[in-house]
């Protein structure tokens, strides 16, 4: 081989070698979710399970992974819809799971964010209602949210959604961190406390049904407060992204009764500058029918997780779509 040949392979082995060098080299794609009691995490869990495809795994039409080629998606507990958000916002995570009504008003700025609006949060999708679950030790009742005056109250974690939502409610009803004993602590934690009698009741957001409480209905037992409907119509006065919902009778051990509760939708959020066309591949991976399986065979929740139900609130939240997610959802005929 003379000198000229040998420059020519060296400078093909060398390209060659670059090549596969990009293609292997992966791309981390980190989801905030939620407390491990919850349901943010097993959901964020499932979700980046569906997206990711890392470098050298099996092709999709070969039994592997049907994600975005070279996506290593990984779900990270936080204390939810506040921090990430914020954390979408200033670049510390890629993705959240957070409530509709606290991502309307961190990107807005508005009300308890006021002066402080966040403009790059952007919508993949709406994912699940989230039920406001009061839950009360066994065989505890109250009449309204102005009974736990006074009361040994664990309102959710400081960051979370569900601890901005609870505060506005109490106010309505003349109940404050003055005149109560409040408790800033995740999910688990909480049951632990009701279970132990440090807590008069407590309060979480989440898709049902939710493991902490799960453990603690077989255990210690449990009841849950259901809203009037005069109580539900005040709160989505209050908080309109609040609405009327359901926790059928059954998904709690010892709860044989409907509870009726405000939900708030769960949301996939993004940060703008997120690259368009990896947010069109991931948005295209949440919908694919591989995804599909892993929601139906995850939590009970992953079911209520459908394309179809991907843009419900979305346009009248005043929060936009990712660009990447807004082109799959055009190419599909869901937006004109």
């Amino acid at each position: 081989m003379n000198f000229t040949k040998k420059l020519t392979a060296m400078a093909i082995a060398t390209l060659l070698s670059a090549s596969l060098a990009a293609a292997q080299s992966p791309t981390f794609f980190r989801i905030g979710t939620g407390g491990a009691g919850g349901t943010y995490f097993p959901i964020g869990g499932t979700i980046a399970n569906g997206i990711s495809a890392p470098p050298g795994a099996r092709p999709c039409d070969k039994g592997g992974q049907c994600g975005v080629p070279g996506l290593i998606a990984i779900a990270q507990s936080t204390t939810a819809s506040v921090f990430n958000n914020a954390a979408v916002q200033n670049g510390e995570l890629e993705a959240g799971l957070a409530a509709a009504d606290v991502t309307r008003s961190m990107y807005l700025g508005e009300g308890k964010f006021e002066g402080k609006p966040h403009p790059n949060l952007r919508i993949i999708a709406n994912l699940f209602p989230e039920d406001l679950h009061l839950v009360l030790p066994k065989g505890g009742s109250i009449n309204d949210l102005g009974d736990l005056e006074g009361k040994r109250v664990g309102i959710a974690q400081a960051g979370s959604g569900t601890q901005v939502a609870v505060l506005q409610m109490l106010e309505a009803w003349g109940v404050n961190r003055d005149n109560m004993d409040e408790a800033e602590l995740n999910n688990s934690q909480s049951a632990e406390r009701l279970a132990d009698g440090q807590l008069d009741g407590y309060f979480y957001a989440a898709g049902w049904p939710v493991a902490a409480m799960v453990q603690l209905a077989s255990t210690k037992g449990m009841d849950l407060h259901s809203f009037t409907e005069a109580d539900l119509a005040k709160i989505n006065e209050i908080i309109p992204a609040y609405i009327p919902s359901k926790i059928p009778a059954g998904v709690y051990e010892g709860v044989d009764y409907d509870v009726n509760t405000p939900a708030v939708s769960a949301m996939l959020v993004v940060s703008a500058e997120q690259d368009e066309e990896l947010i069109y591949g991931i948005t295209k991976a949440l919908w694919n029918s591989n995804t599909r399986k892993l929601l139906d065979n995850g939590h009970a929740k992953g079911k209520q997780i459908t394309v179809e139900s991907s843009l419900d609130g979305v346009e009248a939240l005043g929060v936009p779509l990712h660009a990447g997610a807004e082109r799959f959802y055009r190419e599909i005929g869901m937006i004109d």
